[in-house]
């Protein structure tokens, strides 16, 4: 069975399953998955064949339910509206001219900088000290246009999406803090000191990277040209 909307045709198959609908009248919102305003799609993958164990599950529901987070996630509201401050510059930061979300690429830069550095430490030897140094200075570097990217993604959810991002942005931030620290270090010449900040940054990174793979494969945040792939609806546009 199909509808149209809008001259789309979106499919809807006997696997299809909505997500839960979002509250009438929340800004910038269209009813859909809670948190976006992402309308359901079908699935095109087969289902897992086992669930997720309940230690990762569970802490992420309580997450996206917990209340205590609104007040942080409204302090960051003010920071990330400074950084969107036009819909020029939301549009430009969401990527809604390349066809979809500019976030989740852009992350590759700073973490493929900061893993490779470790790498280095690892197998490199004393000559590869430099480089390494270098390639966590790209990657603070390019975490500057990650950051304001994510931000301007995230200024259009709310509810559970708005909660998880919230976290996800300040593990980030402790993952950043770590590898500017790691990086002073090494300049300083305290590489052991380094490469042990270092470490702890990538184990960060490896939490935050968990939490926006749920943003954005589960709470499907992310803009979304609608004219590519089957069905497939922005999640915040305009």
């Amino acid at each position: 069975m199909t509808r149209r909307r809008s001259g789309v045709q979106i499919p809807y198959g006997p696997r299809s399953t909505p997500g839960p609908v979002s509250p009438a009248g929340a800004p910038g919102s269209r009813p859909g998955i809670e948190g976006t305003d992402q309308r359901p799609v079908t699935r095109q993958q087969a289902p897992p064949r086992r669930p997720a164990p309940p230690w990762l599950t569970e802490p992420l529901r309580r997450l996206e339910t917990d209340a205590r987070l609104d007040p942080l996630a409204d302090r960051l509201s003010v920071v990330a509206g400074a950084v969107v401050d036009s819909p020029g510059r939301s549009d430009a930061l969401r990527g809604a001219w390349f066809g979809h979300a500019l976030h989740p690429m852009l992350t590759d830069f700073p973490l493929g900088s900061w893993m490779s550095a470790s790498l280095l430490d690892l197998v490199g030897g004393h000559s590869a000290r430099p480089a390494s140094r270098r390639l966590i200075g790209f990657g603070l570097l390019a975490a500057v246009p990650t950051v304001a990217a994510g931000l301007a993604e995230w200024q259009a959810t709310f509810g559970a999406a708005r909660r998880v991002g919230v976290v996800h942005a300040g593990v980030n931030a402790t993952a950043t803090t770590l590898y500017a620290s790691s990086w002073l270090a090494r300049r300083r010449g305290r590489h052991a000191t380094g490469v042990v900040l270092g470490v702890a940054g990538g184990v960060v990174a490896t939490l935050g990277g968990y939490l926006g793979g749920h943003l954005s494969l589960v709470r499907k945040v992310g803009t979304a040209d609608p004219t590519l792939g089957d069905g497939l609806r922005p999640t915040a546009v305009g």
